[in-house]
């Protein structure tokens, strides 16, 4: 049962809820930053999963399909109120008009502290809410009541900064399996790599089978990317050099750690073949995409092609498999390796290899 602070409603069914917000969400969807049908006009949407997590605060997975393009679940922590308070305006999903919430205001929930600590909470004492599951790190300790913010500038997720002590990130684009993001920190803080803040809780659900929602770790408090060091560097006449070697020999002690838990694969006598035509498909998909690349494709579909001839190559190992100087973090003297989660728009069981 749904339950609003001012009102009750009977038991909502996905096709009711349905009813009610595909109007909003079909305008809303497409307006956020990790939404990722830019362009394309959502033609259809479908409840996957539906979790009341608290009264008027609706768990949800969507399926949303627009026009040319696949299918693709988002996930979405909901809230439903009569009226909004001033600081929760910049939150507004909309207003239905029809069905079971008509007249009454949705918004997203995870800008609500209420909601954000209550969320912390079920992370904090491990269990269930319907096809949820809350977990943790036994050895790290959580308080309670942390002030919670949504960190500005994230562009395929969304993060959540508890008391400048952790943060939760929510995965908005569901591809059902094990986020990289959990599996390969997790993996990294077996082996002992200090470089990689380990998982302190994640939730998963079992519906439609297990995936991954979102990983809590430890914050960086004051740490700065790498990309905004270097520029800064840059500006102000600084070498970089020292720092570069440092980031250097961080990204070696992942990738060593990385080899030594996730056994390389067997090297295959066709590697290279696949290795090539991957990347002539996306190098035709950028392509496509960026018209100033086309004069250099001829170039690059020749390096391609040298790379298929050259037979097995060797055994590859689990990587990074998006790094970039925006994925490293400079916190006091050390730097730190994060967001293993790899490319969204790549299908997960690629992000995992």
């Amino acid at each position: 049962m749904l339950k609003t602070a001012t009102q009750s409603r009977e038991s909502l069914s996905p096709p009711l809820l349905l009813a009610s917000l595909a109007g909003v969400l079909q305008k809303w969807l497409p307006e956020q930053r990790w939404f990722a049908g830019k362009g394309l006009p959502v033609t259809e949407l479908a409840v996957v999963s539906m979790t009341e997590l608290h009264p008027g605060c609706l768990h949800l997975l969507i399926r949303s399909r627009h026009a040319g393009s696949r299918d693709d679940c988002y996930q979405l922590l909901l809230g439903v109120r009569r009226d909004l308070p001033p600081r929760l305006h910049h939150a507004v999903v909309g207003r239905p008009t029809e069905g079971p919430l008509a007249g009454l205001t949705v918004y997203d929930a995870l800008h609500d502290p209420r909601s954000a600590t209550l969320l912390l909470e079920r992370l904090r004492t491990p269990g269930t809410a319907g096809p949820l599951r809350f977990e943790r790190d036994v050895q790290t300790v959580v308080p309670p009541n942390l002030t919670a913010r949504v960190l500005d500038g994230e562009q395929s997720n969304t993060s959540l900064v508890y008391g400048d002590s952790f943060i939760l990130k929510l995965f908005r684009r569901i591809q059902y399996g094990v986020n990289p993001d959990l599996e390969v920190p997790w993996a990294l803080a077996g082996q002992g790599c200090a470089r990689v803040p380990s998982p302190v809780a994640w939730f998963w659900t079992s519906e439609p089978r297990k995936t991954t929602l979102g990983v809590l770790q430890p914050f960086l408090r004051g740490a700065t990317d790498g990309w905004t060091l270097a520029l800064k560097s840059l500006a102000a006449g600084r070498d970089f050099t020292d720092e570069s070697y440092e980031l250097g020999r961080a990204t070696a002690e992942v990738h060593l750690a990385l080899a030594r838990v996730f056994v390389p694969d067997i090297p295959d006598r066709h590697g290279g073949r696949h290795l090539a035509e991957g990347m002539m498909s996306r190098l035709d998909t950028t392509a496509r995409q960026v018209p100033a690349l086309v004069p250099y494709v001829s170039r690059l579909r020749a390096a391609y092609d040298a790379v298929a001839a050259h037979g097995p190559v060797r055994p590859p190992q689990r990587i990074h498999g998006d790094l970039h100087l925006g994925q490293v973090l400079r916190a006091g003297q050390r730097w730190f390796v994060i967001d293993f989660e790899g490319e969204p728009a790549r299908p997960i069981a690629e992000r995992r290899r």
